[in-house]
């Protein structure tokens, strides 16, 4: 059994723009009563877990999120967790951006999109990614590999993260879902890292929690795969 800390990616809660159908991007939305609803739920499955961090985006949603859902907990401003930057897509409605040019090159092949005045979404990837692991490394040398942490973040970022948490290409990563307030769950191991759980928007999270490590056991024969610490008993069948 390999023991590593467990990364929590949340998602903020509903906006006016989500309501509304527009870009939101990197502008100021707020949460709406939906989204304000649904940040107090996800809190309610969040309380009692053991948050050795909480990190955020620093846009405004996401802090209104994490102070619903937990109202007791200070979290790190984590610049690589903002959102895309759409550039002059932004606050415009996506029924009108879908009439673009770019826009099947963002859904079919969204590797070599690139933002009028704005960021390159294999950009977004590269930073957001980066941004988890370092933070991921890091808890886990502060607070050891049982360790449970958390970041507030936007869909595109989450599924980019996703993406590579999976090895798929950015390309495929249109196919993953990160709905408002869902809770996703990666280990990283030192071989790869596993899903253990992706767009949860009501189960149970506390058996996300890893078991204290027994301090003393027998010896067994080494294990020559990781693959048990992504889903415990019958993972490796």
């Amino acid at each position: 059994m390999v023991f590593v800390a467990t990364l929590l990616l949340l998602r903020h809660g509903r906006t006016t723009a989500n309501a509304d159908g527009g870009l939101a991007g990197r502008q100021p939305v707020e949460l709406d009563d939906t989204g304000r609803a649904q940040a107090a739920a996800v809190g309610e499955r969040l309380r009692g877990l053991p948050l050795a961090t909480v990190v955020t985006s620093p846009l405004i949603r996401c802090r209104q999120t994490l102070e619903l859902a937990l109202p007791q907990v200070e979290p790190v401003v984590e610049e690589g967790l903002i959102e895309c930057g759409y550039g002059a897509w932004e606050g415009r409605p996506l029924k009108m951006l879908a009439k673009e040019p770019l826009w099947p090159v963002v859904q079919q092949h969204p590797s070599a999109a690139v933002f009028p005045e704005g960021e390159s979404m294999a950009a977004m990837a590269a930073r957001a990614v980066a941004a988890v692991r370092s933070w991921d490394a890091a808890v886990t040398a502060e607070h050891g590999p049982e360790a449970v942490w958390l970041a507030c973040s936007h869909g595109d970022v989450i599924k980019a993260i996703v993406a590579d948490a999976l090895g798929v290409h950015l390309d495929l990563f249109q196919r993953i879902v990160a709905d408002p307030a869902s809770v996703t769950a990666i280990r990283y191991t030192p071989l790869r890292p596993f899903l253990v759980r992706l767009n949860d928007t009501g189960g149970d999270l506390a058996g996300l929690v890893p078991p204290p490590r027994r301090r003393r056991r027998r010896a067994t024969r080494p294990t020559d795969s990781d693959a048990a610490v992504g889903g415990g008993a019958g993972a490796a069948g």
